[in-house]
């Protein structure tokens, strides 16, 4: 009974539109208040074990990093390049804008970034060549997603804290899921786009696409540096954070963007956001002990074996859940609470915890264009000056490929570990 009623006070709180941290934090502390055997000495230790962990440090510098990429103009050296090379293709601004979010994603390892960078670059662009408005905020908002799923990937990072899995081997389960997200966006773009000839830039020169891939080479080398260091071994992904976070700050000086107003719009902003990150990480850090003291996932287990033991089923059910959970929960908090209890329950069903935790951070990511609390939403509109109503209903097409993707990645297991077994991540 006393995990029931922690779950009801979390539920309710959250319905009550209390911030996630506090949700998680008053039933914890009234459960540690009515239990003589814990203390708030044990309150606060569990509270900062996960905030202390090495690899939560590249959180604030990947978010950092995002900021910086915003008001370098590395963003607009990517859109150039990829206008420059497909701009003559009918329905061509609509595969920039995938590609562009690919680029980029490298870079942000967020949704949200990828979000407001392209929403603020595109969108209007789009718009002015006579794309169809709820066209080019949907397909904006669906690219979007490929951010987290590459490196570096701040839900990745949130997700390998909270299961105990490798950092390096969820980067790159991530890689071959998004590139079948880009496909099937591209895909969906020519299906939608198909009939309208008038949607076509002039073919640019090569001599013209030749000086803007030069201009992109430099953008496009955080991501080597990044990636090629973490795989390679040189460094760990919170070093390589770090390391980016040097990388793009040269470059933002080196086109001259980056002045004392701008950088401390990025510092602040980043504060912020990573502020309340850690907040919601320390206060799941208690609430996950609290879990694993009433032994939560052990119950979970059974009651999930009692319903069914063919990992298929078990799949479908989570996520039918994760689905739920993310149109009312933003992806930080649901992992934190449900990582911890789903992630031994996919062991028992002989699951791979790097394969379940891919899946489980792109089903997250769908809810972000999920009615009623989508984050990316909510900044399309901000950015963009259009009506929440209006975004919606342009994403509402792009949820097909979305779905595949993620029926894909769930019931083919390759797709998320082929490439970590190739690299000996795992």
């Amino acid at each position: 009974m006393t995990l029931v009623w922690m779950i009801v006070g979390l539920l309710v709180l959250l319905a009550l539109r209390v911030p996630v941290a506090v949700a998680l934090l008053v039933p914890s502390l009234l459960y540690i208040l009515f239990d003589p055997t814990a203390t708030l000495a044990i309150a606060a230790q569990q509270s900062t074990s996960g905030v202390f962990d090495f690899a939560i440090l590249a959180v604030p510098m990947f978010i950092l990093l995002g900021n910086l990429a915003n008001i370098s103009g590395a963003t607009d050296k990517l859109y150039d390049f990829a206008v420059s090379a497909i701009g003559h293709v009918r329905g061509s601004l609509g595969y920039v804008n995938i590609f562009t979010s690919f680029g980029f994603s490298w870079i942000s390892g967020a949704a949200i970034s990828d979000a407001a960078a392209m929403g603020r670059i595109q969108v209007p662009a789009m718009v002015r060549r006579g794309y169809p408005k709820e066209f080019s905020l949907g397909i904006t908002g669906a690219s979007s997603l490929i951010a987290p799923m590459l490196p570096p990937s701040i839900p990745a990072i949130i997700f390998a804290v909270t299961a105990g899995v490798s950092v390096g081997s969820l980067f790159a389960s991530g890689i071959i899921p998004a590139l079948i997200l880009v496909v099937l966006l591209c895909i969906t773009v020519w299906f939608m786009m198909r009939k309208r000839g008038d949607l076509r830039l002039d073919k640019a020169s090569w001599g013209e696409r030749g000086k803007k891939a030069l201009k992109a080479i430099p953008p496009a080398g955080a991501a080597v540096v990044i990636l090629g260091g973490i795989l390679s071994g040189i460094f760990t992904p919170t070093e390589a954070s770090a390391i980016g976070v040097a990388y793009v700050a040269i470059l933002a000086i080196c086109y001259r963007n980056l002045s004392w107003k701008n950088l401390k719009h990025a510092l602040v902003t980043t504060v912020e956001t990573a502020g309340g990150t850690l907040l919601i990480v320390a206060a799941a850090g208690l609430f996950g002990w609290v879990l694993a003291r009433e032994q939560a996932p052990q119950l979970a287990a059974d009651v999930i074996l009692g319903i069914t033991d063919r990992p298929l089923v078990f799949l479908i059910l989570a996520n039918i859940l994760l689905l739920i959970v993310g149109a009312v929960l933003e992806p930080t908090s649901a992992i934190l609470i449900l990582a911890p209890v789903l992630v031994p329950v996919a062991e028992a069903f002989g699951l791979s915890p790097i394969h379940f935790g891919t899946m489980m951070i792109f089903n997250l990511m769908i809810g972000l264009l999920t009615p009623p609390v989508g984050l990316v939403l909510f900044v399309l509109s901000s950015v963009t000056k259009y009506p929440v109503t209006t975004v919606i209903k342009g994403a509402v097409p792009f949820f097909i490929p979305m779905l595949v993707t993620l029926c894909l990645l769930s019931f083919i297991p390759m797709i998320s570990l082929w490439l970590p077994g190739m690299l000996g991540l795992g």
